[in-house]
């Protein structure tokens, strides 16, 4: 009896399965912030929360046996609400931070993004350097690394921030600012929405690891690292990659 309940335990790490985790089918609410297509919007259509970064959470969940709720939450107070326990994680494009690390704890990076600059179609051919010397004035939406980007560029008094992204393009609409630093994964969705008015002119600002932020010393974080780990070595994150933006 010992030696096959040996064998058996063999037999059962060797498939990976005592290797698995599993939240048994847990409920996790997921806070986002869905007005950043292709990583997370409202689906005009249906209602739907739809995205990249909600289809690397279902993927995640498939893999350790959970279900995700996903509530839409302002960036202003996203985190705040983490901490109050309105929800379990964020999956919102957050960017992997040393100062962000103090205060939250993240996933491994599922995805690296680069900044660009939305700017007014007339403007196209307007390079980095006249931000830099021409004392051009950039916005961006507050309390993200885009801001910090965007100061990096042009100096934080020619920096205009605004609580929300929306605002941010009014301002370079109505031409109180010449550009916007945005995420450069949503490019072509901003690209297509504003098309004829907004163009994205100036992209690789700076590179950020994106993770899926949860509260400090949450002991989810390790099976979501391990679901991580299951779609990239399947081919799951790459097909996802391949679907919102055409590349591997």
């Amino acid at each position: 009896m010992k030696k096959l309940m040996i064998a058996l335990a063999v037999a059962v790490l060797a498939s990976g399965g005592a290797l698995a985790a599993d939240l048994g089918g847990k409920l996790l609410k997921v806070g986002s912030d869905t007005t950043s297509p292709p990583m997370e919007s409202v689906d005009p259509a249906t209602g739907q929360i739809v995205g990249f970064d909600i289809d690397v959470v279902n993927a995640i969940c498939a893999k350790i046996n959970c279900q995700a709720e996903f509530v839409t939450t302002g960036w202003d107070g996203i985190f705040a609400a983490l901490d109050q326990g309105n929800f379990d994680l964020v999956a919102s494009g957050v960017s992997i931070t040393e100062e962000r690390k103090k205060a939250m704890d993240f996933s491994d990076p599922y995805i690296v993004n680069s900044q660009a600059v939305l700017m007014r179609v007339e403007d196209h051919g307007v390079s980095l350097e006249d931000f830099k010397s021409k004392g051009k004035k950039l916005s961006a939406q507050a309390n993200t690394t885009d801001a910090q980007v965007a100061e990096g560029v042009v100096g934080k008094e020619n920096v205009v921030a605004y609580d929300s992204f929306s605002a941010a393009i009014i301002a370079l609409k109505n031409k109180d600012v010449d550009g916007v630093v945005i995420n450069g994964a949503n490019a072509a969705a901003y690209e297509r929405e504003f098309v004829g008015e907004l163009v994205v002119a100036i992209r690789d600002l700076e590179s950020d690891p994106l993770g899926l932020v949860f509260r400090k010393g949450d002991a989810n974080v390790a099976a979501f690292n391990e679901g991580l780990k299951m779609i990239r070595d399947d081919g799951t994150l790459d097909q996802l990659v391949n679907k919102y933006w055409g590349v591997k």
